[in-house]
């Protein structure tokens, strides 16, 4: 099990009006199916793919036992990394933005007609609750929550490459060791300059954008999320609910843990939206005795291993008596001998 070792905090939690941006699939999220979003080459770039570029990679909701991990890359002109990011939208580490700071951010960027639309390309990589912990709860071969980011980053990075941009440089929020993290990624992208660094999203603009695409589509995916316990008879879906009953998604977060325990089915737990994997559920689920114990066939035992057929009675084997033969032994039909299969 990994979790957060962060307290949450106020800025952790969504806008009172979270942006909706084009990387929200409703259906998807409400599926638990993981998914990719990619926006266009930027238009100063697809008028000339010759312009170097600066790309940051971060994530938000690692820790959270509620919803999605999301993975956010972001790129654009080198020229343009510190001057427009920094110095004019003054974009930070998403931590470290107010809620609706950040999701004004996110419209901005979103928004055709404005600098960073017309310059600057996006990708988010949603990956749900439901597949984390499929990953980390496989019996054979874990798929470790760090796989699963390094393999997420991996995936958006070429998604970029693949559209044809000149990516020069790259920038990313580290998991794990630095170097080791690093040392992989310059093996399969070789021509580019990488730096994996601890608190990359506080230290270069384009990882600090990449955050605030990864948070603002966490906000709004746990919102969506929400749908499923929002509807009751005539009630509305109310946008704030998710921020206000289920809190932030943490562990540390009383809102969020008090949902889960009024909202925990004895024998299924929770939704999609919900970590099996992490200590939280788990312990509800299973130490606390709160959940409905099952014991599955181990398939290894012998005495398992059981043919259909073991299941009819042949009429060799027992010598019936057709005329004191119970009415209900014949209801669906005669039983047939072993031979005939």
């Amino acid at each position: 099990m990994e979790e957060s070792e962060s307290q949450e905090t106020s800025q952790e939690v969504a806008a009172d009006e979270v942006f909706i941006a084009p990387s929200i699939y409703e259906k998807q999220i409400l599926a638990g199916a993981s998914y990719t979003h990619q926006t266009p080459i930027p238009d100063t770039l697809k008028n000339d793919l010759s312009v170097e570029c600066v790309l940051g990679v971060d994530e938000a909701g690692r820790g959270p036992v509620l919803g999605p991990m999301v993975y956010g890359l972001f790129y654009l002109p080198m020229s343009q990394h510190k001057t427009l990011l920094a110095e004019t939208h003054h974009f930070d580490d998403s931590k470290v933005l107010k809620p609706q700071v950040r999701s004004d951010l996110m419209q901005a960027i979103c928004t055709s007609g404005t600098d960073l639309y017309q310059s600057c390309g996006w990708a988010t990589r949603v990956m749900s609750a439901r597949d984390i912990s499929a990953g980390m709860l496989k019996p054979v071969g874990v798929y470790n929550l760090n796989a699963q980011a390094m393999d997420a980053t991996i995936q958006l990075i070429k998604g970029v490459f693949a559209l044809g941009a000149n990516i020069r440089e790259i920038y990313i929020d580290t998991i794990g060791k630095a170097d080791v993290y690093q040392k992989k990624l310059e093996k399969i992208f070789p021509t580019t300059m990488i730096t994996v660094a601890e608190k990359a999203d506080s230290l270069y603009p384009c990882v600090s954008a990449a955050s605030v695409c990864a948070k603002v589509t966490r906000d709004a995916a746990l919102e969506v999320s929400h749908q499923a316990y929002s509807y009751s008879g005539a009630r509305a879906y109310e946008p704030k609910a998710a921020a206000d009953i289920w809190g932030s998604g943490y562990p540390s977060s009383a809102k969020t843990m008090n949902w889960m325990k009024e909202h925990m089915d004895p024998l299924f737990g929770w939704g999609n939206e919900c970590r099996m994997s992490w200590g939280p559920a788990k312990d509800m689920l299973e130490v606390k005795g709160n959940g409905i114990k099952v014991e599955w066939p181990d398939a290894n035992d012998d005495e398992q291993a059981r043919r259909m057929t073991d299941f009819y009675i042949t009429t060799t084997a027992i010598d019936v008596d057709k005329e004191a033969e119970d009415e209900l032994t014949t209801w669906y039909g005669k039983p047939v001998a072993e031979s005939v299969f």
